[in-house]
């Protein structure tokens, strides 16, 4: 199947997509989510497989596509809540694969980026690579990732990470539990691998059910938190700090708040 923005390879049960945007540091674009999205589907009908996330050039993903962020501004409100849901659909196909998936972090992960490689069963990541949940910055709301993170982290650092939006190392992702690895840059695919093969050993049908079974611990409540965390993310395109805030990133200038 022919992609645009990614590229995927099966080999010895071993299914590689590399976000494939390496000009735009693999930013997520609507046709990445597609194509990425398409993927996902694709390894999840293969034969038992595991499944590589990784990206290629530098940087993992830098987060939204910056032309995709222009063109959010004057959005209505069906076309804000449409786009909001595409992108918890992305999130929740990665967190629901029933095969089992490893990111391999081979530069920055940035907003959309840290929850890409973050909601993979497995994160392994060099130690050069730079997380943060960076959408308060730009006047936008981390609605959809929260809801994952706070399962992760607990809500005492989801907070910090969230409100402050401030950039943090592969150890300190390490330190709350959302690295499991820290790989020198010129082992982590061949790190990456040798797990996937030790993981093959294991039963096919283990894995799954496993997975899906503690993908059933927060399904409810994950439902109930991201039906929020759309509509306030739809939401929070129709105010002026959004504007002001996407615009002044994209002119690389200190944004000027609205008071409230």
């Amino acid at each position: 199947m022919p992609y645009k923005t990614v590229l995927y390879s099966e080999s010895q049960g071993i299914t590689t997509i590399t976000l494939n945007r390496p000009d735009k540091r693999n930013a997520i674009s609507y046709q990445l989510i597609d194509d990425l999205m398409t993927a996902l589907n694709q390894a999840a009908a293969a034969a038992p497989n595991i499944v590589i996330l990784t990206g290629a050039g530098s940087a993992f993903s830098a987060g939204m596509d910056l032309e995709n962020l222009k063109n959010l501004i004057g959005s209505s409100d069906e076309q804000n809540l449409k786009d909001s849901q595409t992108m918890a659909g992305l999130f929740r196909t990665l967190y629901d694969c029933p095969k089992v998936t490893i990111a391999a972090v081979n530069g920055a992960a940035l907003a959309g980026g840290t929850a890409l490689a973050t909601l993979c069963d497995f994160t392994l990541a060099v130690p050069e690579a730079k997380f943060g949940y960076t959408e308060v910055r730009i006047g936008f709301v981390p609605g959809i990732v929260s809801s994952y993170l706070i399962f992760n982290v607990g809500e005492k650092r989801a907070r910090d990470l969230l409100l402050t939006g401030r950039l943090f190392a592969a150890q300190e992702a390490h330190e709350l539990g959302l690295v499991n690895e820290i790989v020198a840059p010129d082992q982590l695919m061949a790190r990456a691998h040798e797990l996937a093969r030790q993981l093959m050993e294991i039963s096919p049908a283990s894995l799954q059910r496993t997975k899906a079974l503690l993908s059933s611990f927060t399904k409810d409540q994950l439902d109930r938190q991201l039906r929020g965390a759309i509509r306030e993310n739809a939401a929070i395109r129709q105010t002026e700090d959004f504007k002001e805030g996407v615009t002044s990133f994209l002119e690389k200038r200190k944004p000027k708040w609205t008071t409230t």
